[in-house]
């Protein structure tokens, strides 16, 4: 058995069309995920207790239990009960970001800090020579910009005597790939792991099989297949025409959220103050750092963030799962985030503008889509969206994100929401205002395998 764990063929492997991967993890083949779904709905009738539902595991077969009350009843509280593992290797960022766009969503994707996009594939939705040589050209131009900015940051931030020359190297090259990272199209690949139990993973590939990407709908329809190997009663084959026309609805005319106008940030409550305080004012004045607020401050209100964003930085305020957000679409109508312009080194910021505009010009020759044009629109494009979140969300958001160690771009927008708190609604912060956007640290913040025998 241990044997067979370990043979990757022991678990569900389906292969992308563009040479991207699905993966879903078998943890084990003695009872199921199924099983457990099974053992746990049964424990809700019965006063045998953890015996007796083993027992009637041992006697029974789970596959039918599912099949009838699962899906056949449609108790989709029992798919809650099993979970499963999902890895995608080789996926847009776009697909990545579909994928995570869930408050239920749970897993990782791969840093731009630790991908060599020399070697990464690019996506490119044409599959056109025109599309591959568009890609190819942001590549070099982004391979072109990392020694160069990273000598300068080493001119601008010196390693001081006693700093580990070794760390100081990765916080320089980590702030350099930070600035860079604005140069890589939405379209260069990535990987991203997915833990959901069944329902979850039912109802977003509901979704996700409409949804207007075409690279997106690949990668579900896979995941799925690869789904239904490991839970076969789980998955069933059977549409509902009526509900996979509803989704395509959403996908056509609701998914994307569109520019607006103005690009200032703006921030709306329906929190009264007066009540906040009158309810919560010991609470809010003896929380100690690193505390979250209770949950049901909730009930107080929401707050709404309208706020312009470079994309690059999106992808991490997404990772916010407690606050109700939209997907942006990426475009170069708002143009370049000018932090980035400002940060690269002089000779690849001359030769920016000229570079940009060589790729808008190639993206409309491409006679793409507005969703397939974001495939080669480099991620420092600014884009508009807003999140809507009650008090414990938002705090908890700008206490993480206010912070030295933050990219700069998302840590301006914290700050934003943070005076906004503190001067509107007096809510005490525990946030980090120390200034500056270099910080040896930022070196330290790595996981690394630990060597035998130095445990």
């Amino acid at each position: 058995m241990e044997e067979e764990f370990y043979n990757p063929q022991f678990h569900s492997e389906r292969k992308l069309p563009w040479g991207g991967e699905v993966h879903v993890l078998n943890k084990e083949s003695a009872i199921t995920e199924e099983d457990t779904a099974m053992m746990q709905a049964l424990y809700s009738r019965s006063l045998g207790g953890f015996r007796g539902v083993l027992e009637k595991l041992r006697t029974s077969e789970s596959g039918k239990f599912m099949n009838t009350y699962y899906i056949g009843y449609g108790h989709k509280s029992i798919g809650d009960c099993g979970e499963t593992v999902a890895f995608i290797d080789g996926v847009s960022m776009l697909t990545a970001k579909a994928l995570q766009d869930s408050q239920l969503y749970k897993g990782q994707e791969s840093s731009t800090r630790y991908i060599d996009f020399s070697q990464q594939p690019f996506f490119d939705p044409t599959n056109s020579t025109e599309g591959k040589k568009l890609l190819e050209e942001e590549r070099t131009f982004y391979l072109s910009a990392i020694e160069p900015t990273a000598e300068v940051l080493m001119k601008q931030h010196p390693r001081e005597q006693g700093q580990d020359e070794k760390t100081y190297t990765k916080a320089i090259r980590a702030r350099a790939f930070d600035i860079t990272r604005s140069l890589l199209p939405a379209g260069a690949q990535t990987n991203v792991s997915w833990t959901t139990n069944m329902r979850l993973a039912r109802d977003r590939l509901l979704f996700l099989r409409h949804h207007p990407l075409q690279e997106v709908r690949t990668v579900a329809e896979t995941l799925e297949e690869a789904l239904r190997e490991q839970h076969p009663n789980s998955f069933p084959t059977k549409r509902y025409p009526e509900q996979e026309a509803y989704q395509e609805l959403i996908a056509e005319d609701y998914y994307y959220h569109c520019p607006r106008q103005g690009l200032e940030t703006t921030i709306t409550t329906t929190i009264d103050k007066n009540e906040l305080w009158n309810h919560a004012k010991k609470l809010l004045t003896t929380r100690p750092e690193k505390t979250e607020l209770p949950k049901y401050l909730a009930e107080l209100g929401t707050l709404t963030t309208h706020y312009t964003l470079d994309f690059g930085s999106f992808r991490d305020i997404q990772r916010h799962r407690a606050v109700q957000q939209r997907m942006p679409l990426l475009t170069t109508e708002l143009g370049f985030h000018p932090w980035y312009e400002e940060n690269l080194a002089p000779t690849i910021k001359e030769q920016l503008p000229e570079h940009l505009e060589r790729i808008k010009e190639n993206i409309t020759s491409l006679g793409v889509s507005p969703e397939e044009a974001q495939y080669y629109t480099p991620m420092g494009y600014l884009t508009t969206n807003k999140f809507t979140g009650d008090l414990p969300a938002v705090t908890y958001l700008v206490e993480l994100r206010n912070s030295r160690f933050i990219h700069p771009t998302l840590r301006t927008l914290a700050g934003e929401i943070t005076d906004y708190l503190e001067q509107e609604l007096e809510v005490p912060l525990h946030v980090d205002k120390t200034p500056g956007e270099f910080d040896i640290k930022r070196g330290e913040q790595d996981i690394t395998e630990i060597q035998r025998g130095t445990e």
